[in-house]
């Protein structure tokens, strides 16, 4: 059985790595130098949470998407 998880991914300029978080699982979340890297660990951490938790497996996703908010400084 396969299940699709949403990760965000952002580029941290100051430590030069790419952060990656997937909103929905407490605790999943890791950070990489390629965002190839990143994919891996991502994986990685989802495994090791769903082995903790194995009812994250049956919940359901609600991912709607994301949005750019814009704001005046």
């Amino acid at each position: 059985m396969k299940k699709t998880f949403t990760a965000f991914i952002e580029y941290d300029e100051e430590s030069k790595l790419y952060v990656g978080i997937v909103p929905n699982v407490v605790g999943a979340h890791t950070q990489a130098e390629t965002l190839d890297e990143l994919q891996r660990n991502l994986q990685e951490v989802l495994e090791l949470c769903i082995e903790e938790n194995p009812e994250i497996a049956d919940e359901p996703l609600n991912f709607v998407g994301t949005q750019q908010v814009e704001i005046a400084l």
